[in-house]
């Protein structure tokens, strides 16, 4: 984690100080006073709710080396931290102060970094990183969904010293984030796995998340620069219809290599012959840029997981992770729950658990696994209503509806309000029995309904966004 003195935060942040030991070192960054050890930096963020400069003295208390508010410190504070020896600093923007921090770190620690962002895969694509270079290098990684202007940069400020890859996953939902995010981090490595429609509701068209996504290439040196050992370049996914964009319009201008993978010969990472096994898991050859090729097999169900891992497989090849090594950590590999997870229930029937999150592209994923996995019962898909569409929310419940439908399903549960009900409606005027689609309005709703109706040999798939919350329904039939 990030040591640094008292002195070097003002030079650093351009916070203001107002009383310290300029040479007290700090260790460690935290934004909760309940997480304050010895010699912590605790930030306070102010919120609507909870302020947290109001918990500065409970930070000095539990031995903190510097407090940082966004506003002018009382006297009484200034008097306590004095007693404990305690810096105190303000700053206009938290989230500002944490950003130019953690970018100090980072440049201090010069390791290589390798940020991931895209509308779906990130996660499955950080985790296949992860696995991959930690058989040769010491990795440091994102934890859970610690990918926006806070959690990153204490992703960053969590590091160890010795840290020689760190896998930064960076999330948005506007412009200018990403951007932000990509120059506190100076990526060696980015990786773009899709240009979809999550958060088309807040940025307007598929062009605009390509643009936003693309702000990734900003905190990159071009490629012609050897930064800390490596050239650095761009991982795009060569069948996706944003990847010439996202080349002509930011690759080419900031001079930075493009590494495209995919399936087809003009991609320089494939994966070909890609077959579904019993239990879902894909099975593919693999050729790399270089012309070296091998036969292999990833222990992620569903076939929309190939192109993430090649993602990974990309980066780990050109940094030097020999060929059995990949091919061994694929055959293990164990994604951030909840995403495609195959679960025994209760009863015996199998759940495809992938209740995390969703979005159009993903569901069309998750209904392709749930049609292609063998079944001697029910097919049955209990779908949740999508988040941060907007105006396309109609629309898009409504394709997914249609493409439930062309599954031939044996039942279909749409949870949620008015969104759920346009994707019902889709799927019967696509043919699908009335009697074979149920609108539940809560988790709760479906768990009342369906919990005791699953059978021993059913296949069931449920997926939504997080705010639907059918995590809850996976646990109580599980």
């Amino acid at each position: 984690m990030i040591e640094i003195a008292v002195k070097y935060l003002e030079r650093v942040t351009g916070a203001k100080p107002w009383t310290g030991n300029a040479d007290r070192v700090c260790r460690g960054v935290v934004i909760d006073s309940r997480e304050v050890s010895q010699d912590s930096i605790f930030v306070a963020f102010p919120g609507e709710r909870v302020d947290g400069n109001d918990f500065a003295a409970s930070a000095i208390e539990a031995g903190a080396a510097c407090v940082v508010l966004t506003r002018e410190p009382a006297r009484d504070l200034i008097k306590a931290a004095d007693r404990h020896e305690c810096a105190v600093f303000t700053c206009e923007d938290s989230t500002q102060f944490l950003l130019d921090l953690a970018q100090g770190y980072r440049a201090r620690m010069r390791c290589t970094v390798i940020g991931v962002t895209g509308s779906i895969g990130k996660t499955t694509t950080k985790d296949t990183l992860a696995a991959l270079l930690s058989t040769r290098y010491r990795v440091h990684v994102t934890s859970g969904n610690h990918n926006n202007l806070i959690g990153m940069p204490l992703t960053i400020l969590s590091a160890p010293r010795d840290t020689e890859i760190m896998i930064l996953e960076m999330g948005m939902d506007g412009f200018g984030q990403i951007e932000r995010l990509s120059r506190c981090a100076q990526p060696t490595y980015s990786v773009i796995t899709k240009i979809g429609t999550s958060h088309i509701g807040l940025l307007g068209s598929r062009e605009n998340i390509a643009r936003a996504k693309a702000e990734i290439l900003a905190g990159m040196p071009p490629s012609s620069e050897n930064f800390e050992g490596h050239h650095s370049a761009l991982v795009l996914n060569g069948e996706d219809d944003f990847t010439p964009f996202i080349i002509e319009n930011f690759a080419k201008p900031a001079g930075i290599e493009v590494i495209l993978c995919g399936m087809t010969d003009d991609d320089d990472v494939s994966a070909r012959d890609v077959e579904l096994e019993q239990d879902g898991c894909p099975s593919f050859t693999i050729s790399f840029e270089d012309g070296a090729q091998f036969r292999t097999h990833v222990s992620i169900p569903g076939a929309q997981s190939v192109v993430n891992v090649l993602f990974a497989a990309a980066l780990a090849h050109r940094l030097g992770v020999a060929q059995y090594v990949i091919d061994e950590q694929f055959a293990k590999l164990e994604i951030t729950g909840r995403r495609t997870e195959v679960r025994i229930s209760a009863c015996g029937a199998r759940i495809i658990d992938d209740s995390y999150n969703a979005a159009p592209e993903s569901m069309a994923a998750a209904l392709d696994l749930l049609a292609k996995l063998p079944a001697t019962g029910s097919r049955i898909a209990v779908l949740g209503e999508m988040g941060e569409l907007g105006c396309e929310g109609e629309r898009l419940h409504a394709l997914t509806g249609a493409y439930a439908a062309a599954k031939k399903l044996d039942l279909l549960v749409c949870v949620g309000g008015e969104n759920a009900g346009h994707m019902a409606a889709a799927a019967r005027l696509m043919g699908m029995p009335e009697d074979r689609v149920r609108v539940l309005p809560t988790t709760d709703a479906a768990i009342a309904r369906l919990s005791h109706a699953i059978a021993s040999d059913d296949l069931v798939l449920v997926k939504g966004s997080r705010f639907v919350g059918l995590d809850r329904f996976v646990e109580e039939v599980c």
